[in-house]
């Protein structure tokens, strides 16, 4: 096993953070963890709760696991559209999502989406990082591409809703991430400014939100609590 430290970016700055070598591999890649980890900066940030102004976590993937059947929210988005006429032969999902609005169905597509989120929550997974919510000593957020009732039920039934201060949801703003207003609302709804906070999430379109933001970020671990 090997230590040493990794250079992290962190707004425009850079900071030091430890890392550990060690002969594990990436399930999908098979290639060493550490390689994976420095190329595409898939580490986790151990940071203290005082370097922060406010902490706003992404949810599904990173605070809990959505248990939602996709492939059922997607017949019935579908369907939305078979009764109103409109053709959607090989769209996913997100795209029926986006189509919705020009076709007058965003409320209906929205509904769907939002309904079998809720159930999804119902029964979902809470993960190893949302431990770490009541430790922090600054206001803490969500910002999620589910709708927000989805994102409460999920974190009233992990014992998570009191220790989180604010809720920016999909259905709370117009735009959806990777642009930065979801992200920008949480935290100016939290009181803090955009350089002091932490955006900890679980995909690249996270990353991305961050990046555009001016706002910090941190990979989690996917694992569920023990």
């Amino acid at each position: 096993m090997l230590s040493g430290r990794l250079k992290c970016r962190r707004s425009s700055a850079y900071s030091n953070v430890p890392y550990t070598e060690t002969k594990a591999f990436c399930r999908r890649s098979r290639r060493p963890i550490v390689r994976r980890l420095i190329a595409r900066r898939r580490y986790t940030i151990r940071v203290n709760t005082s370097d922060y102004g406010a902490v706003v976590y992404d949810l599904d993937g990173t605070l809990v696991r959505l248990a939602v059947n996709w492939n059922a929210a997607a017949a019935d988005a579908v369907d939305a559209f078979d009764a109103a006429g409109v053709d959607v032969a090989g769209a996913d999902l997100w795209s029926l999502f986006e189509r919705a609005p020009e076709h007058g169905l965003a409320d209906d597509l929205e509904g769907i989406l939002a309904d079998h989120e809720r159930r999804g929550a119902e029964r979902s997974i809470r993960l190893s990082h949302a431990d770490r919510v009541a430790d922090w000593e600054v206001p803490v957020g969500v910002c999620s591409l589910n709708a927000s009732s989805a994102c409460r039920v999920a974190l009233d039934r992990h014992d998570l809703l009191d220790h989180v201060d604010t809720v920016v949801g999909r259905d709370s703003v117009a735009t959806h991430k990777p642009d930065p207003e979801p992200l920008l609302t949480a935290i100016d709804r939290l009181g803090a400014d955009p350089s002091t906070a932490l955006f900890v999430g679980d995909t690249e379109r996270d990353e991305r939100t961050a990046a555009r933001a001016g706002v910090a970020f941190e990979w989690v671990d996917e694992a569920p609590a023990p």
